[in-house]
């Protein structure tokens, strides 16, 4: 069996960019979004379609931030909120729509990427609007409710000839930049095992998770973050089978049309498998990797920041307090619109994980290996 002796290659990466200490956001955000070629200096605009506490606490500061795209309008339910946004971030009201009046974004050259931050029931409404009205699209995450949704929006965006992104933020922390890279190189070895949780102890009573029929649900919201951080982890291959189970609620009463907790294991064609958890009741926020050669471990994994993280062989990662996921998430997207390429985040990523968000589900429901 051969073993790796030399440290990971991306490690290095890591050293350089911790010994310039207190780097400022823009500073590395440039360094992880660079791209080889030099793109156009113009930011491209985005209008925020949804002003709830993603968009409010993190998407929006995240475009002060960005350095190749900005915020330039916004679509909302509430007109006076909408202008509230426009004197805050300095765009004209004129750019404030409604959910009705997305496909008027049409005649409006100075927003160039519709960023869905609606429930996931709405996620398709707003995406096909955004591609009648010429815009590139990012779906927040979970992409849809279904796989048909997602194929009805990956035709549409086929059709204007424009992207579909997912906001899959954690692709761009530097933790996953450098698990994605060791699995390419083989660093650890035949994998054999992967495991990784995401719940909070809370109740989010009274909002659309609570609601079947939105989107609701801990899998929906939090759970497709393991899936994602798998397939990373296994180089986008794709599991071959899933069993999952849904233990009874400790809050009947409360959840009543979704799930309270879910367990679920992802078997792979070379026998290894990823062992997962979400729940609003049972805290976690943990994953890892086990291979042959070594592995790779990280808690908080999948916070907006505070990650921290180890290697075997190599101990405590690096911290990157002040590194903004939504703000290098972005500008990858926009240096992809500029140069027209294609980005690491597409729509084909988020239908995958909602075809194994619905086995999941099929196999807790059913009791069954659900094969795929």
């Amino acid at each position: 069996m051969e073993t790796h002796a030399n440290p990971i290659p991306t490690r290095r990466k890591f050293v350089q960019l911790s010994a310039l200490g207190a780097l400022s956001l823009g500073s590395l955000s440039r360094t992880l979004a660079q791209s080889p070629s030099t793109p156009s200096t113009k930011k491209l605009g985005v209008a925020l379609c949804g002003l709830g506490m993603y968009s409010t606490g993190q998407l929006g500061p995240a475009l002060r931030q960005t350095q190749h795209c900005e915020l330039r309008g916004v679509v909302t339910g509430d007109p006076e909120k909408g202008r509230r946004w426009a004197r805050e971030y300095g765009f004209p009201e004129s750019s404030v729509y409604g959910y009705d009046t997305i496909e008027d974004m049409a005649d409006n050259g100075d927003i160039d990427i519709l960023y869905s931050v609606t429930p996931p029931a709405l996620h398709k409404r707003d995406t096909l609007r955004g591609f009648e009205a010429g815009k590139h699209v990012i779906s927040e995450k979970p992409m849809a409710m279904d796989v048909a949704e997602c194929d009805e929006m990956i035709a549409a965006a086929e059709r204007a000839g424009k992207q579909l992104t997912i906001g899959y933020r954690t692709h761009f922390h530097p933790y996953y930049e450098m698990l994605k890279e060791a699995v390419a190189d083989h660093r650890f070895g035949n994998l054999s095992k992967l495991s990784g949780g995401f719940g909070f102890n809370s109740r989010p009573l009274g909002t659309w998770r609570m609601k079947r029929d939105m989107g609701g649900g801990p899998l929906m919201d939090l759970g497709v973050y393991v899936l994602y951080a798998s397939a990373m982890a296994k180089n986008e291959q794709a599991p071959v089978a899933v069993t999952a189970k849904r233990p009874p609620a400790r809050y009947p009463d409360v959840f009543d049309e979704v799930e309270e907790t879910m367990y679920f294991s992802l078997e792979y064609a070379d026998g290894s498998s990823c062992e997962g958890e979400t729940s609003w009741v049972q805290p976690s926020n943990h994953f890892r990797v086990e291979g042959s050669d070594g592995w790779f471990e990280t808690g908080p994994a999948f916070s907006y920041g505070g990650l921290s993280g180890s290697v075997s062989g190599e101990g405590r990662l690096p911290s990157y307090a002040g590194f903004n996921q939504q703000a290098a998430q972005m500008d990858h997207i926009a240096l992809c619109i500029k140069e027209g390429r294609e980005t690491i985040i597409p729509g084909s990523l988020g239908r995958r994980d909602i075809q194994l968000v619905q086995a999941i589900q099929e196999s807790a429901r059913s009791g069954q290996r659900v094969t795929l």
